[in-house]
């Protein structure tokens, strides 16, 4: 398994964030090699990805969706394995902090190699600096689903989501 971890400061409010975060489909629009994300339903995406010349497909659930806080998620089935969350923090009424931690197992040499010299952080990293030139950009958000997915008892409202920064 390698981790990935990287955080932004967005200069707008963690509900404007949270929400934008909420529209997968946007993705292609600041993340790298994402060529397509489609919601299947409110807890189900199906991906599309070019990374390193290597075209996958594969589809993701989301385990945990806490409004202005937490996402997680986890791919079913295929043979893309990855688990991640992105956590929302309140620095004041105009900005955020938004940190992507994610595991993945890398499949095939170049992924191995890749994920050794860190190409893995840098892309997650600039993925996430590309997020904040979007929606600050923008200054609101394309959309947001605020419902909220699995455990909610108050011990699960941490789980996976360190809150030091990177």
């Amino acid at each position: 398994m390698s981790t990935v971890e990287a955080a932004v400061e967005v200069d707008v409010p963690i509900s404007t964030a949270y929400n934008q975060w909420t529209q997968f489909t946007s993705f292609p629009q600041f993340m790298n090699g994402v060529e397509e994300v489609r919601q299947l339903d409110d807890t189900h995406n199906h991906w599309v990805v070019k990374v390193g010349g290597v075209r996958r497909e594969f589809d993701t659930e989301i385990t945990q969706q806490l409004p202005d806080r937490l996402i997680c998620w986890q791919t079913v089935g295929g043979d893309v394995r990855q688990v991640g969350n992105v956590g929302f923090e309140r620095l004041d009424d105009e900005h955020t902090r938004v940190v992507v931690q994610m595991e993945w197992t890398p499949d095939g040499l170049a992924e191995k190699l890749g994920s050794t010299v860190g190409l893995d952080t840098r892309q997650v990293k600039a993925d996430v600096e590309r997020f904040k030139t979007f929606i600050e950009h923008r200054n609101t958000e394309t959309g947001a689903w605020r419902g909220e997915v699995g455990p909610q008892a108050p011990q699960a409202r941490e789980a996976g989501f360190r809150q030091d920064p990177m």
